[in-house]
């Protein structure tokens, strides 16, 4: 079984992998409206990734006989003063995130929660991609800053990311 409090946390950090979701979905349609479909697609890939992060709390938490309890979700901005600004805040968001998990890691540590705190681990790692994708992202953005020709050739790059399921949760999902 798993404690209460950690039942709570881990309740918590499924609502903020579902507002990354919703964050990165309303990207998509900051990209769509802007005609960079490179940009909106891995931006929908990115949203794809933050479900399946969801889906994995979920689903660690009820084969731990916890109970997942769904709350509101926030709404996301939806505008953007550029490119970069957007790939920006998806920066910080990620940021934010790792510190989230990270909190996660030490309550199940003061809980002597081993189980839980294994599972972290992937996601500690997860972090570290996430916010390397992020920070390439902007960093390319702004040596593209004032050439709307590398904008075009950068969303191109962007058009070419996919999105692969997760096989361990595939199974579940079905």
């Amino acid at each position: 079984m798993i404690s209460e409090k950690m039942q709570d946390a881990l309740n918590k950090q499924i609502n903020a992998e579902l507002y990354a979701a919703y964050l990165y979905f309303s990207m998509t349609a900051y990209f769509e409206d802007k005609n960079l479909p490179g940009f909106a697609k891995w931006m929908r890939i990115q949203t794809q990734e933050e479900m399946t992060h969801a889906f994995r709390f979920y689903a660690y938490l009820v084969e731990r006989g916890g109970r997942a309890k769904m709350a509101a979700v926030q709404g996301p901005p939806i505008e953007w003063d550029s490119p970069l600004a957007a790939f920006q805040d998806a920066m910080k968001h990620e940021i934010k995130v790792t510190g989230m998990i990270n909190d996660l890691v030490d309550l199940a540590q003061s809980e002597r929660d081993h189980a839980t705190n294994a599972m972290l681990q992937w996601f500690v790692t997860e972090q570290v991609e996430e916010e390397k994708n992020a920070e390439d992202n902007v960093r390319k953005l702004k040596l593209a800053e004032n050439a709307p020709q590398a904008l075009f050739m950068l969303d191109r790059e962007m058009a070419v990311r996919v999105f692969t399921m997760p096989p361990d949760l595939a199974a579940q999902l079905q």
